[in-house]
């Protein structure tokens, strides 16, 4: 599990970084065993951990205030006895994603039995279009509300509000165009094993933006950010037609970078040996 929650105080003596790796330590035994055994008073969490009440309502104010626990009454089956129900305390979905899941397992697995079972790559394929259609819908509309200059920066904003952690950039020079970076993919784990959900993202980038756009890294492959070149178109040149309309070179990926710079749509995600 992720450490939840942070420290308020430290006792007078108590070594700054040691007392936070303490307290860091029992919230999180607090919040585990809300998990094994379900909505749980102070008074069975102080009884499980060896704990004072007064010791576990603090862990629980913090994880309170952090949104991983949240406080509600105690249901009662049967006749109700005298006095206000006991206060139980239960994971919130987000104290919940604290703890590992199997979400990735269980995705690679019904993509792994889509192939086997429903019609091969073709079927992932199809699967992976139909995913990133249903998102796009929310980046056709922020994108067609914004300027053609300003197009990237709100596909960007539109892939953050996603959880991707994304931002425009201008790419380096001497390359005419831009940079999508997606510092964070929530479906890294399972694209190392599926690339076609890389191509069918690149793919619909390249539909949204209007224009050819290429894969220069991913994090399902080993970079530390999913670059896409999203190209400016050249300016028109009476004296050379036959360069109007082409796609500027992309330019070369991060030093860091395992993926080819070469990358277009049809390969985006993939890691050539």
């Amino acid at each position: 599990m992720k450490n939840v929650g942070e420290t308020r105080e430290t006792p007078a003596g108590a070594p700054q970084e040691e007392f936070a790796t303490g307290e860091r330590s029992t919230r999180n035994r607090v919040a585990r065993s809300i998990l094994d055994h379900g909505p749980s008073t102070v008074a069975e969490l102080a009884g499980r951990l060896g704990l004072t009440q007064a010791a576990v309502r603090r862990h629980l104010d913090a994880l309170v205030a952090d949104n991983v626990v949240q406080p509600r009454e105690q249901r009662v089956y049967g006749a109700r006895t005298r006095g206000r129900p006991a206060k139980v305390f239960a994971l919130t979905d987000c104290g919940r994603d604290a703890f590992d899941q199997s979400y990735d397992k269980l995705a690679m697995d019904a993509l792994r039995w889509i192939a086997e079972h429903g019609g091969g790559d073709e079927a992932v394929v199809a699967f992976a279009r139909a995913r990133i259609a249903a998102q796009a819908r929310a980046y056709r509309a922020a994108i067609e509300g914004a300027a053609p200059e300003e197009r990237t920066e709100a596909l960007a904003k539109a892939l953050s509000a996603d959880g991707y952690a994304a931002m425009a950039r201008s790419a380096p020079p001497p390359h005419r165009g831009e940079q999508l970076c997606q510092h964070h993919c929530p479906v890294a784990h399972v694209a190392e094993q599926f690339p076609q959900l890389c191509e069918a993202e690149t793919e619909v980038f390249s539909q949204l933006l209007g224009t050819h756009v290429q894969r220069l890294a991913t994090i399902a492959h080993g970079d530390g950010v999913c670059t896409t070149f999203i190209p400016k178109a050249p300016p028109q040149d009476a004296g050379a037609p036959h360069t109007a309309g082409r796609a500027a070179p992309a330019p070369t990926a991060p030093k860091t970078s395992k993926t080819t710079h070469n990358a277009s749509a049809s390969t985006a995600g993939r890691n050539p040996a």
